[in-house]
């Protein structure tokens, strides 16, 4: 007998082992007042939240140059934590202009206040009905960000956003908001033949319905902020701005002249752009270049 149990134990661990990898994770019970930022996973049974360690460093006076956009942004955001009527807001235009960093410094302004951030991908947005019913009814104001959002013709997913938003008997709690940013106004593509209403494109009877249904998309972000390339003078200072930052944090001294100008120019012309992520990664270049010199002329 003890033979006999000896060998069902054995293959009861065997069977154990192979089956344990099949089994889903065991998912961690988010604590909400400690935890201010979280990713939405997607896997077999429809998705569970990942919480996130953030770094709350980025202040909303290190966006320079969109103090419209920050102004509104921040106010919409300050009636949602207070549970006042808000809007979801949709932040549209020019890459690397400060669109997605607003959102990261929205967070280290307001996660005291109950403030909670919440990534999901524009891939998983089909799981945003099921994501809205794990927030419901949490104590804390949920802001779901989903950035670099645009959608290809054909696609059906942003119907599923639009019944979210505002188009169905089940709308988002009011503890959740949509921050999205793109590059697109109306996330979808705009053709030269949306706009010839007289003919028939692809079939379509009444060309223009099927273009009112594409923007009606946007139209249930209730805040447009547009953004717009960088005029050299704004590149310039947002240039100052990061390196000036960056030099305190590491007790660098610094000024600002004429060479340094020129090179922070050349760097953004040999990109082909000025914006904010350029004028920050110059900053970062630069810093660090004069670190080193630093460095290797107290090692002499």
């Amino acid at each position: 007998m003890d033979i006999e149990l000896k060998a069902f134990l054995e293959r009861a661990e065997t069977l154990m082992r192979r089956v344990e990898p099949l089994l889903p994770m065991p998912r961690e019970v988010i604590d909400w007042r400690v935890t201010f930022a979280a990713r939405w996973q997607r896997d077999a049974r429809g998705g569970w939240l990942l919480p996130l360690r953030v770094n709350l460093d980025l202040s909303l006076d290190d966006l320079i140059g969109v103090d419209r956009q920050r102004d509104l942004l921040a106010a919409n955001t300050r009636q949602f934590v207070a549970g006042l009527p808000a809007n979801h807001v949709l932040l549209w235009g020019a890459r690397g202009t400060g669109k997605s960093s607003l959102i990261r410094a929205l967070l280290a302004e307001y996660a005291e206040a109950g403030l909670r951030l919440i990534e999901i991908e524009r891939d998983h947005l089909a799981d945003l009905p099921r994501l809205v019913e794990v927030l419901a009814g949490q104590q804390h104001a949920f802001v779901v960000f989903c950035d670099d959002l645009s959608f290809e013709a054909g696609e059906g997913d942003y119907r599923v956003l639009k019944s979210v938003l505002d188009g169905s008997l089940e709308r988002a709690p009011e503890n959740v908001l949509l921050y999205a940013t793109s590059n697109r106004r109306h996330l979808v593509p705009e053709r030269q033949s949306d706009n010839e209403n007289w003919q028939m494109v692809d079939g379509e009877l009444h060309p223009n319905e099927a273009v009112e249904d594409k923007i009606a998309l946007s139209d249930r972000f209730g805040l447009w902020l547009s953004f717009y390339p960088f005029s050299q003078e704004h590149y310039l200072r947002v240039v100052q701005h990061w390196i000036g930052s960056l030099a305190r944090r590491v007790e660098l001294v610094w000024t600002w002249d004429e060479a340094l100008e020129k090179e922070a120019i050349r760097w953004a012309t040999s990109r082909g752009n000025r914006n904010g992520r350029c004028a920050y990664q110059f900053a970062r270049q630069w810093v660090g270049v004069r670190l080193l010199q630093t460095q290797a002329s107290r090692a002499d």
